[in-house]
């Protein structure tokens, strides 16, 4: 089992299922099934996928004093994140409203609220960093101090980078610097090749170990000591249902068994098994596979003979 600590936002999502992403106007759209909120966010989704998995995951976020706690963990919900840790703010829950249509292509609409204000309690980071195994952090303001005290401890750390650009790569320095593995969207990286850019950023950064996301494209994988840089398609074993999430489904199933023996070709077609089947599923805790389940379908998508 590993021990994560696991850091970044958490918000309130409403998912809408549409036609195609951008929508066209129409005044009223009424379509049983299509609208859905719960609570979620990358981190949030990261810690249910972590703990379903059988990690101990320290999860540290915030939550707004005008919402009840509770929400984060509701009665329907298969599996919960731990909220020992959990800090509350004077404002609200930061919201993020997300169309998505049947291609996976999605279009957010987020608001913070005063997140980036937000600073976490000191104490409790330099309790719990030397406690942690992997130190899994979003490129957020008040994860900063925790991403210094996982340095300090010379922590595995790993990090999901939101909203990148050339503009905003200084602002994410100190994260790319110090990460090992690192987690790109190419939503983010306009006309770049993925294949260049992962190169690049590896040969810039020193990282070990970075995944591009492509929606359903499936990914592409950079291992620097393997000197791999590979693309992977998804694999098809679910009907498409939700696909917010699943990103953060794939990431996270990485980690766990990227933890374990650092082979990231095993973790990343582990994965890919995780992530497609999560598409299956509307709720953001519902639709992960066990290990024994991946363990199965790993022999029959993967056989030995097809392994490399």
């Amino acid at each position: 089992m590993n021990r994560f600590l696991l850091a970044g936002i958490t918000q309130i999502e409403t998912i809408v299922k549409v036609d195609k992403v951008p929508v066209d106007y129409v005044p009223l759209v009424n379509k049983p099934g299509t609208i859905f909120t719960d609570v979620g966010g990358d981190a949030y989704n990261e810690s249910l996928a972590l703990k379903w998995l059988g990690d101990d995951v320290m999860f540290l976020t915030f939550f707004g004093r005008n919402q009840d706690i509770s929400l984060m963990n509701p009665p329907h919900h298969e599996i919960s994140v731990p909220t020992n840790y959990v800090q509350r703010v004077n404002g609200d829950t930061p919201l993020a409203v997300v169309l998505v249509d049947d291609n996976r292509e999605e279009q957010i609409f987020e608001d913070i609220k005063d997140i980036r204000d937000c600073v976490y309690d000191k104490t409790v980071i330099d309790k719990l960093v030397p406690q942690s195994d992997f130190v899994v952090l979003a490129n957020a303001n008040f994860c900063r101090p925790i991403l210094e005290e996982a340095i300090r401890h010379n922590k595995k750390i790993a990090v999901n980078i939101r909203n990148f650009s050339e503009r905003t790569e200084v602002y994410s320095s100190d994260f790319l610097k110090a990460a090992s593995v690192l987690y790109f969207s190419d939503d983010d990286i306009g006309d770049a090749d993925p294949f260049e850019f992962v190169a690049g950023m590896g040969e810039k950064y020193g990282t070990d170990v970075i995944i591009m996301g492509q929606g359903g494209k499936g990914l592409v994988l950079y291992d620097r000591k393997l000197h791999l840089n590979a693309h992977y398609n998804t694999v098809n074993i679910n009907e498409v249902v939700n696909a917010v999430g699943a990103g953060n489904a794939l990431y996270s199933c990485f980690l766990h068994y990227y933890a374990m023996d650092g082979d990231s070709v095993n973790a990343i077609k582990m994965a890919l098994l995780f992530a497609s089947y999560k598409v299956g599923y509307m709720g953001t805790s519902m639709g992960f596979m066990t290990t024994e389940q991946l363990d199965q379908w790993k022999g029959i998508i993967w056989r030995e003979d097809r392994l490399n």
